[in-house]
């Protein structure tokens, strides 16, 4: 199975690592020029994934052309920019798998109804789960999500990507393995939130707690299965990235914490922090699904510049209720 990514950054190139290992052909896209010529030249993506000794089966591009007669693409372009990609990217009826995560602004989508919108005639599976970059380029262990109504092809997609140190678990719900990784996310940020602020570990905990209630009520909501948000792609992730600062939306919550500006924080990255982006979203989407999400608020109330002492004074105010 010839396999294509599209999407240089960190978690592209890593991806392109773990289907590269063997030896196998990959093909992968990035719209940086300098990310193209480093990686065919240098072995190493120098601007995003620094230091991870890349394969010599894998070939950068930035010709979307070049991913065409592929057996599977994977995606991992921003959430906000994949649909625009995917229009432009010669798709037809290859296999997308979904390795972004977010929700689109504006319509409110996920990323999987996004690509079923702009390449109809493609099957669509979600990769999703705990999966720092650096660690899974290094070959360091994890397991993830592999989610597809299509058992045949997700049983093909396991197969070709999976390793000793790269475990994926099947399952058929597509929704909920997005969901989960959207939400969190946004909860991520809020874990920062804490963390900057020196609220302590019991508040970090009993917010991952919190957080996930919401996550879960939302996914319901969406047609998620509650096994698969405690799954890999839901819990997993959840707590991964709101115990790190390796996570970027948990580093930019330890910035707000501390009462910097979410546009100061944001000014100079190169890589996305994708719950700034999902937030807002989340919020308007919850709200269209009549479900409470009451921290996905508070995140939008800090990333519009209100004070984090005063977000969290509101949260802590909410009247009681049971658990």
């Amino acid at each position: 199975m010839r396999i294509g990514v599209i999407g240089g950054g960190a978690w592209g190139t890593a991806l392109a690592q773990v289907a590269a290992r063997g030896g196998q052909p990959v093909t992968l896209w990035a719209r940086e020029p300098e990310v193209v010529a480093a990686i065919n030249d240098a072995r190493e993506n120098t601007t995003f994934l620094k230091g991870a000794a890349l394969s010599d089966s894998i070939h950068a591009t930035g010709d979307l052309a070049d991913l065409a007669y592929h057996d599977a693409l994977l995606v991992v372009a921003p959430a906000q920019h994949v649909r625009a990609v995917l229009a432009a990217a010669p798709v037809g009826a290859t296999p997308l798998v979904l390795c972004a995560k977010g929700i689109e602004a504006g319509t409110r989508l996920l990323v999987g109804e996004v690509a079923r919108a702009v390449a109809p005639s493609a099957p669509v599976a979600v990769l999703s789960g705990p999966t720092f970059a650096h660690e899974v380029a290094a070959g360091k262990p994890t397991a993830v999500t592999l989610a597809c109504a299509d058992p045949g092809l997700r049983d093909r997609l396991a197969a070709r990507l999976a390793s000793p140190a790269f475990r994926p678990y099947a399952s058929d719900d597509v929704v909920g393995a997005e969901i989960g990784g959207a939400v969190k996310n946004v909860l991520a940020i809020a874990c920062g939130v804490v963390e900057g602020a020196g609220l302590g570990q019991n508040a970090r905990a009993a917010l991952i707690a919190r957080g996930f209630a919401e996550m879960t009520r939302f996914g319901l909501a969406r047609g998620a299965r509650a096994e698969t948000l405690a799954g890999l792609s839901g819990l997993g992730d959840l707590v991964l990235t709101c115990s790190s600062t390796s996570s970027r939306n948990f580093s930019l919550g330890v910035g707000l914490g501390q009462g910097r500006s979410a546009a100061e924080l944001m000014a100079d990255r190169r890589t996305v922090a994708e719950g700034a982006h999902t937030a807002p979203v989340l919020r308007e989407a919850a709200a269209a699904a009549n479900v409470d999400m009451p921290v996905v608020a508070a995140v939008c109330d800090l990333l519009g510049g209100a004070a984090a002492a005063a977000v969290v004074e509101r949260l802590l105010a909410r009247p009681l209720r049971a658990e």
